[in-house]
């Protein structure tokens, strides 16, 4: 059985900061394994060289579970994002080196694949609702079958999810944090312009996607997805903040229009009662900051009991590494629903070689042995790390509101 002798962090920063752990063995296979966690890079790259590497050397690789169980219940101090970023990159990295051992693609381990493809959604953005819908017809020239929306709202001279670049956006956009001004009333009222445009222009043959970015109250929310249920989303995203899951039982009393959460989420914990009570249709935790493949794989068993489908979060501050292991567990799940995909810059995919391939609105893993993604550790170290925070938004009145 292959023995862990080596295990090292990586930190490179090719358009955007990433934390990778690399993992080494006897045999001479390696794993590889995302840690990022945006705006709190250099914390995780403690925990792992500090409090969890030293405990990695010596074990026997293969012993996935054993060592999932030994750095969650063995740390006493649980869960958090922290926590949680490393032990999936360890995680990752050891499903990498058993797939690689056993000279499968890491899907055919997870009980092979239940679809040809994982389909995925574009991000289709901004000023003005033209320029979004021009934006979306792009994607949809692309062979996209999904795309998510977001315009400008009138009078805020920023808006979540619009870019200045259509193809590589990037929140995460200053040394300090960027002070924006948040109107929700303004939201409200130019949000079902919006889809009401998008399906005259582009018709019903595509699906569509919102994300709200947890800024509603529960009432605010309810009235929105109601107000938008004759456009027939998709999914409203993060409608409101999930700290109190009770906070969608009001949602959805008030509308038919599905509801997704979960890409802050980090165990099966905080979503058990979102999914139990039915209260969500998709479930967007995702491989990293959730601990890992053995973990998501648990909650998306969860989910399939309450026929809540997944919908992992895949903006570009998660690597190729947890893209690719993303795809490899919703190629193999029952329950996948879709996968958001944001495309990485070519310097980043140069840093992270990977066998993953869009085609006809799909993703699809690859077939090489393991994740089919690694690290060029020679180019990564031209990227020194560059510190970015994400913006924080303030109401017209200067309270601060959640971004």
């Amino acid at each position: 059985m292959p023995k862990i002798t080596n295990a090292r962090v990586i930190v490179t920063c090719p358009g955007r900061n990433f934390v990778t752990l690399k993992i080494e063995t006897d045999s001479g296979v390696h794993g590889v394994g995302d840690a990022t966690l945006n705006g709190r890079e250099l914390a995780v790259t403690s925990y792992l060289e500090d409090h969890v590497i030293p405990c990695l050397i010596g074990r026997d690789a293969h012993r996935i579970e054993d060592t999932w169980q030994f750095l969650y219940r063995g740390a006493y101090w649980r869960r958090g994002p922290v926590t949680m970023a490393a032990i999936a990159a360890v995680d990752v990295a050891l499903w990498d080196i058993k797939a690689k051992v056993a000279g499968l693609p890491l899907y055919q381990l997870l009980g092979g694949a239940s679809r040809r493809g994982c389909m995925v959604y574009g991000h289709a953005n901004g000023d003005t609702i033209e320029e979004t819908l021009r934006e979306a017809r792009r994607y949809m020239d692309l062979g996209y079958r999904a795309v998510r929306l977001q315009s400008g709202v009138p009078g805020l001279k920023s808006t979540y999810g619009v870019s200045k670049d259509k193809d590589f956006y990037e929140p995460a956009d200053a040394d300090l944090p960027t002070e924006n001004r948040w109107s929700t009333e303004s939201y409200l009222r130019s949000t079902p312009e919006l889809f009401a445009a998008a399906r005259k222009h582009l018709g019903w043959d595509i699906h569509l996607l919102h994300d709200v970015h947890h800024r509603l109250t529960p009432i605010e929310a309810a009235r929105l997805a109601k107000d938008l249920e004759p456009y027939r989303l998709f999914w409203l995203e993060d409608a409101v903040t999930a700290e109190n899951q009770t906070n969608f039982r009001l949602i959805r009393g008030h509308s038919t229009t599905p509801l997704a959460v979960g890409e802050v989420f980090n165990t099966i914990w905080d979503c058990k009662q979102l999914i139990e009570e039915q209260l969500i249709d998709y479930i967007r935790a995702t491989v990293l900051h959730a601990g890992g493949i053995t973990h998501l794989r648990r909650i998306a068993a969860l989910a399939e009991l309450y026929k809540v489908r997944t919908g992992c979060h895949g903006a570009t501050d998660l690597s190729p590494i947890t893209m690719a292991a993303a795809l490899h567990l919703g190629l193999a799940i029952p329950n996948f629903g879709i996968q958001e995909y944001m495309r990485h810059t070519a310097d980043t995919d140069a840093v992270f070689p990977h066998n993953y391939r869009f085609a006809d609105g799909y993703l699809h893993p690859g077939d090489a042995p393991g994740l089919g993604v690694d690290i060029d550790e020679s180019l990564a170290q031209k990227f020194p790390y560059k510190r970015a925070y994400l913006p924080v938004n303030r109401l017209e009145d200067g309270t601060l509101h959640d971004s």
